[in-house]
């Protein structure tokens, strides 16, 4: 690894560790990567799992969210009637080109993931702003698509305990 590829991965570690939430490397065995972290963020119990990796041959890091839904969000999203959990991944896909962020949505096996990509600056840095502007951007892109499932699959119902829907990031709640 060059010079400036591990001053970008140091930076990055280091923005990560002063959060505390690194939680480790990416394993990479096919060696697409010139380097990768797994991170939890918000800081703290309601925290979601995430990714920041700087693909090789590439001047950029992609920082990725991957969701998978959960068995009961599967089984109510299958019991809608007229295309709804079709209409669903479209609201989530319109959503996600208007934040202007890149998806991959796998519809069939009901999981999707978000990334952002952030360009590596000429002196080989990433301003820490303009890295957790990112992480905020994907983050609260899932929370939003989330509160999208919950009120296609269960309206006015409280969704249940294993649902992502669920989770609530108001500062004031």
């Amino acid at each position: 690894m060059s010079t400036k590829k591990n001053k970008i991965k140091d930076l990055i570690q280091e923005y990560l560790l002063d959060e505390g939430i690194l939680r480790g490397k990416v394993n990479d065995p096919d060696s697409k990567f010139e380097f990768g972290f797994t991170f939890s963020f918000p800081p703290g119990q309601k925290s979601q799992g995430m990714s920041v990796l700087m693909p090789k041959g590439k001047n950029f890091i992609l920082i990725i969210i991957q969701t998978q839904l959960s068995k009961p969000d599967r089984k109510a999203l299958n019991s809608l009637k007229d295309n709804k959990k079709e209409q669903f991944f479209e609201d989530i896909r319109r959503f996600f080109l208007i934040k202007e962020l890149f998806f991959r949505i796998d519809a069939q096996n009901y999981r999707y993931e978000i990334n952002d990509q952030i360009f590596i600056e000429k002196d080989g840095s990433i301003s820490r702003d303009s890295f957790y502007r990112s992480i905020r951007k994907i983050f609260y892109s899932y929370i939003y698509s989330t509160i999208i499932l919950g009120t296609y699959c269960y309206g006015d119902k409280k969704p249940s305990q294993e649902s992502p829907s669920r989770f609530d990031f108001s500062l004031y709640s």
